[in-house]
């Protein structure tokens, strides 16, 4: 009985870490984009902010652009002023629809991916 009282236990308490922990855990999410996905913005050039939940590694991420001429243009990434912020410019945007692509490496090690899109008039 004691034995079976010790691993229960043992369980609550690596539970009870585990449901502490799920932030310090979580992979980089994006909260806001600039411009902010279906808006409509005036081109060629286009200023682009994403800020994360975490610290992002801005030297390890990455940034593309697809314009309305269905070619994928590595953007570059400014230096981090913010941890969770990445800054860059879209040249030479021609009118319609624009996809940003985004991978990330968060602080927890992880690389996640995600997609922004909206219009250039």
């Amino acid at each position: 009985m004691l034995g079976v009282m010790v691993r229960l236990g043992r369980n609550l308490v690596i539970a009870g870490v585990l449901a502490s922990a799920p932030l310090a855990w979580a992979h980089a999410v994006l909260l806001e984009g600039s411009p902010r996905p279906g808006a409509t913005v005036i081109g060629p050039s286009i200023p682009l902010t994403l800020r994360f939940n975490s610290r992002i590694d801005g030297k390890r991420s990455r940034l593309t652009a697809t314009g309305a001429n269905g070619k994928d243009e590595a953007l570059g990434i400014a230096p981090q002023t913010k941890p969770d912020t990445l800054s860059a410019e879209i040249k030479g945007a021609r009118p319609g629809r624009c996809r940003i692509r985004w991978q990330v490496l968060a602080s927890d090690g992880h690389i996640t991916r995600g997609e922004l899109v909206f219009q250039v008039q």
